[in-house]
């Protein structure tokens, strides 16, 4: 950030030294933590390309992908909303608007035509989302409306669900000729699950709930959602390779990412619900799958990234994703009130904020942030990633005091939602087949051991 990667081994050294000027924080404080939101996005800004000479507006600098940008505008809408601070207000407008395409949904983007998957489409329809339900200002009366945004990336994503091929899901990738289209992704279909549960609890259509209804059951089914006999909580898995129509080995790696979307998709139903019985026993397994995975024991039960941070191993994906884990924790808090989820959740969000305050001592500015949140300092890392968790778990402490996400009858604006939406159908079986002798065979599917995996998200 204010340093080249040769200088690494020098501000290990001097890390510690740098501890007292580290982002003072004070839980739950307004000030304090806007102050330390303020210090933390203006980290962020130096990656961003938009206001730079010949830089794309709403692009971060390389090697930061363009779901990363999105990740990044929506946490920047929630410290417009949590702390009232309008700087970055024109150049997140701009962001949405030079990147939202020509059908308003964030598809054939001049500059991601070629290699666009559904996850990067899915993490700019989160912004949009978050922008609708936090009631951010658009640019002019003539652009289309964040919330309509929204329901066009649904719309657009959800006729991508595959039932000829292991009976449902979405594939990782849009197009046919980049790797991973036969890779049936979680991050995919989870993000169309938690945009559903989403635009239930904003229209109050009962359509949306039917299609996340749906695609949970074919998440569990299909053994990406898995609860072990002995065990209270979920494991939500990565996704699995298409053979001959089958999804029949799960990859077993476990990311944070995977769990944030299955909460944020269940908090919304359960809000939406009333509190239905139903979804809260899914939002209690989801939550302790995180509890299981992602605290690190070792390290004053903050987050972690259980799949790469163990072995110091995370690539420049996997070191953002916490940041939307922290954001959904933030909208269980909302959402459930005064439940256990809600207590459980915020728990996790005021421990990690605590150690990524400490994190964030580093660089020249003694204000970088890095990744480990449990050394009680600054550990060396730093980049856009480290930025971003950082700013979203400690403007979450201020969760409670800020007003409940909008729907269309309260801060909301209109969708038009009538016959207009895509319903995820009926899931199909995924085990079991019927040959010409009308012989039945079942498949048995299995969930792969994995130790250490990482994957560069291309």
């Amino acid at each position: 950030m204010k340093f080249s990667k040769t200088h690494i081994t020098t501000t290990l050294i001097t890390s510690f030294a740098l501890l007292t000027n580290a982002i003072d924080l004070e839980i739950g404080n307004k000030d304090s933590v806007c102050n330390a939101a303020t210090d933390i996005t203006k980290g962020i800004m130096d990656y961003y390309l938009g206001i730079r000479e010949n830089g794309t507006i709403g692009m971060f600098q390389q090697p930061y992908y363009w779901w990363e940008s999105g990740l990044a505008f929506g946490g920047m809408i929630d410290t417009w909303k949590f702390c009232n601070n309008d700087t970055y207000v024109s150049i997140i407008q701009d962001a949405i608007n030079a990147q939202k395409g020509p059908h308003n949904d964030f598809t054939d983007v001049t500059n991601q035509t070629d290699v666009e998957a559904n996850d990067d489409q899915l993490f700019w329809g989160f912004t949009v989302m978050e922008a609708a339900e936090r009631d951010f200002p658009n640019n002019n009366d003539n652009d289309p409306s964040y919330a309509q945004m929204a329901l066009d990336v649904y719309n657009s994503m959800a006729p991508r669900w595959d039932s000829d091929n292991c009976g449902g899901g979405l594939r990782w990738q849009i197009l046919s000729n980049m790797s991973g289209w036969d890779y049936k992704s979680t991050i995919a279909t989870s993000g169309v699950y938690a945009l559903a549960g989403r635009l239930a609890r904003y229209t109050n259509n009962d359509d949306f709930i039917k299609s996340a209804d749906r695609i949970l059951r074919w998440m569990k089914q299909s053994m990406f959602v898995y609860q072990k006999d002995d065990q209270d909580f979920y494991t939500v898995n990565d996704g699995a390779e298409i053979e001959n129509g089958s999804c029949a080995v799960v990859n077993g790696a476990v990311w944070s990412y995977n769990f944030a979307t299955m909460i944020m998709g269940t908090a919304y139903l359960y809000n939406t619900t009333n509190g239905d019985s139903k979804w809260g026993n899914e939002l209690d397994k989801f939550i302790g799958g995180v509890e299981h995975y992602m605290l690190n024991t070792t390290g004053n039960n903050v987050l972690f990234e259980y799949q790469c941070d163990q072995w110091n191993r995370c690539n420049n994906d996997q070191r953002a994703f916490r940041a939307i884990v922290a954001r959904v924790l933030g909208n269980v808090v909302q959402l459930a009130p005064n439940t256990g989820y809600a207590s459980r959740a915020m728990k996790i969000i005021n421990d990690s904020a605590e150690g990524a305050a400490q994190a964030c001592s580093g660089g020249s500015d003694g204000k970088t942030c890095g990744i480990n949140w449990g050394v009680n300092g600054w550990d060396g890392m730093y980049g856009l990633g480290e930025q971003i968790a950082a700013l979203e778990v400690i403007q979450n402490t201020l969760i409670e005091q800020v007003p409940a996400p909008c729907t269309e009858d309260t801060c909301g604006e209109d969708v038009d939602d009538d016959d207009n939406i895509s319903t995820i159908p009926v899931p199909t079986s995924t085990r079991v087949f019927t040959d010409v002798h009308t012989k039945t065979h079942v498949e048995t599917v299995t969930i792969s051991t994995i130790d250490e995996v990482f994957y560069t998200g291309n």
